[in-house]
């Protein structure tokens, strides 16, 4: 059966991979049948030829999941198009201050809003009895 996977390349803790269209059989270093790609995953730098991988699904060629995922999150000239994201999990110690401060800043413009009701009610009989005086 052939597969479409990658291929390692580069030194220790920084890896590299070649996208290859290649027999299962053979081993990950193995002679590929054909070369599709490239891929550095820690600069999300990407050269695909989309057609071409396409084309070999077609005739029965199986990806492996990390290779779907770049086939589908590719343009049409083979780059990829890389999500940033945009929240970062916190710590349960840090999503409980969080909260505190989401629940005292509440607070403090509840506090703010009725201390200007009260101050408006104080303020309109203060103003009606001047009213009828200036008359």
């Amino acid at each position: 059966m052939v597969k479409i996977r990658l291929k390692r390349l580069g030194y220790k803790k920084n890896p590299t991979y070649r996208i290859v269209v290649i027999n299962d059989s053979q081993k990950r270093e193995g002679r590929p049948i054909c070369e599709l790609g490239h891929y550095n995953p820690k600069t999300k730098e990407m050269q695909l030829d989309k057609a071409t991988a396409l084309d070999w699904i077609s005739k029965g060629a199986k990806p492996s999941e990390t290779v779907q995922y770049l086939i589908n999150n590719c343009d049409d000239e083979g780059k990829l198009i890389y999500k940033q994201k945009t929240e970062k999990k916190l710590s349960k110690k840090a999503q409980a201050k969080l909260e505190a401060e989401k629940e005292a800043k509440a607070q403090a413009e509840a506090e703010a809003a009725q201390a200007a009701a009260e101050a408006e009610t104080e303020a309109a009989p203060a103003a009606e009895a001047e009213a009828p005086a200036a008359e």
